[in-house]
């Protein structure tokens, strides 16, 4: 198969992505990118013409509700802080999350 994938192309990506390999492994790493191109380069020359794009198969919609209230399951302010160790006019008090440096 012929392609204009090299060894230095595998250098070059494992050196972007901060990759130390090996003479052994970019020998390697070779043979099985070649693979994978001849196998893509196999699936460029089927013919699709009739084949309907799609980007599922189930035939699954989105499904959405309308956002409701449930009353019942709500509580107060007041319990909603009762067994809070911290709280401050009606708030929750809390760690600083995030450093000011």
């Amino acid at each position: 198969m012929k392609t204009k994938l090299s060894q230095g192309d595998i250098q070059h990506v494992a050196k972007l992505a901060k990759l130390p390999v090996s003479k052994e492994q970019l020998k390697k790493f070779y043979e099985q990118l070649l693979s994978v191109v001849g196998y893509m380069s196999k699936i460029q020359k089927l013919d699709t013409n009739n084949v309907v794009e799609t980007s599922q198969i189930t035939g699954l919609e989105n499904v959405f509700r309308e956002d409701e209230i449930d009353e019942k399951r709500l509580l107060t302010q007041d319990q909603t802080l009762a067994n809070t160790k911290r709280k401050y006019k009606g708030y929750f008090v809390v760690d600083a999350v995030f450093d000011n440096e």
